[in-house]
């Protein structure tokens, strides 16, 4: 089956708003370097921004969506915060100190935290101790998805609008985020991950459909 792994960060925030914003930076993908955006208005909305047609049709495949949009999107890091980019979003993120989570993430090695072994192992763990977390399920066309985390930080503060109104003031991902069976965590924060996609040869020739397969909002 093949495997394809996304290495990077993901920032999940909320706003005083309602609106929730899970973010990515991808450092080292089978697409290359990119970033993206998915957006949960309050009344449920789903919008995927992506930056170009291959990665929008990955993720689309992935995620469940109501709305894609194709436009430039950048995402960047100064150390201290994020900056997000697109005519549809712009956010900045204030990001604080290590979490205790990520001292112990920080505390397995490298090689085993990414590996779906450990994803596996721990996803019992997760879901109890994050609400709406999950380190493995099952994504659309029969995908298998894990997440190997290895860093957690806090995010302190947000400023930004989507779609030209304002975001307000940082507040929890809740209710949590439904773009697949995962979330992020509740709690405002930045994760240094590694993402292994697992599909299988009759799902890579079959054409991405956000609604094809099984929806993954529904976890297994």
């Amino acid at each position: 089956m093949p495997t394809q792994r996304f290495e990077g960060q993901i920032a999940g925030v909320g706003s005083t708003s309602g609106v929730r914003v899970v973010v990515g930076s991808w450092g080292r993908t089978p697409l290359g370097s990119f970033g993206d955006a998915m957006v949960e208005t309050p009344g449920g909305h789903r919008v995927l921004i992506a930056p170009d047609p291959d990665v929008a049709e990955f993720i689309e495949a992935t995620y469940v969506f109501d709305e894609v949009r194709l436009e430039p999107i950048t995402v960047s890091s100064d150390g201290v915060g994020w900056q997000v980019r697109s005519p549809s979003l712009s956010l900045d993120l204030t990001v604080g100190g290590r979490m205790p989570l990520g001292r112990l993430l920080r505390a397995v090695p490298s090689r085993v935290a990414a590996s779906r072994t450990w994803a596996t192992l721990v996803d019992p763990v997760a879901r109890v101790v994050l609400k709406g977390v999950r380190t493995r399920g099952t994504a659309l066309q029969g995908r298998r998805e894990y997440y190997g985390a290895t860093d957690l930080h806090a995010v302190t503060a947000l400023e930004g609008r989507f779609d030209g109104a304002s975001l307000g003031a940082l507040a929890p991902v809740d209710p949590p985020c439904r773009f697949g069976f995962s979330s992020t965590p509740a709690r405002p924060s930045v994760t240094t991950v590694v993402t292994t996609v697992v599909t299988t040869v009759a799902t890579t020739e079959v054409a991405s459909s956000p609604r094809a397969g099984t929806d993954p909002t529904r976890g297994t």
